[in-house]
């Protein structure tokens, strides 16, 4: 049996740079830092960082690109994919493991950069959500004409 799947959260590291296929087809790489903070017994804390690569494709890339940029916090789930090239001024081969996007979510308060929407999933269509989400992975299916639709209890 085989089974790809990651899912991290951390910010976009650098501006967005979004390209296009020769094919027409939107791509952007961009790292995402995770933190991580550890304290061992009579030491300070430490933080660690780790920098992920991650490639997102089509409607995911413009999503990304329109509405996220350096600092913003993303939920992205993907898989894992190596990539193989060889070095041009050594010859050596080089390799490296990057993360593939499927879904992301942007994530961050209404302080931050101001998206329309906040979920994506690759080939479809934006999904609407209201306020932070309790569950990242859990998606929304109220759109907003319905939520002010309804009466609140209090």
């Amino acid at each position: 049996m085989n089974y790809n799947k990651v899912i991290i959260a951390g910010r976009i590291v650098q501006e967005i740079e979004l390209r296009y296929t020769p094919g027409g087809k939107a791509v952007c790489d961009i790292s995402i830092a995770i933190n991580r903070k550890t304290k061992h017994e009579g030491q300070e804390p430490t933080e660690d960082v780790t920098f992920c690569p991650v490639t997102l494709w089509g409607r995911t890339a413009e999503i990304v690109h329109q509405y996220a940029g350096k600092g913003q916090p993303l939920f992205v789930e993907g898989r894992i994919v190596q990539e193989s090239w060889q070095d041009k001024t050594t010859g050596d081969k080089r390799s490296k493991l990057k993360i593939v996007a499927d879904n992301i979510q942007l994530l961050g308060s209404k302080g931050e950069k101001p998206a329309q929407s906040n979920q994506h999933q690759q080939g479809g269509h934006p999904l609407p959500q209201a306020g932070p989400p309790s569950n990242p992975v859990r998606q929304q299916t109220e759109t907003p004409a319905q939520e002010e639709t309804e009466d609140i209890p209090f």
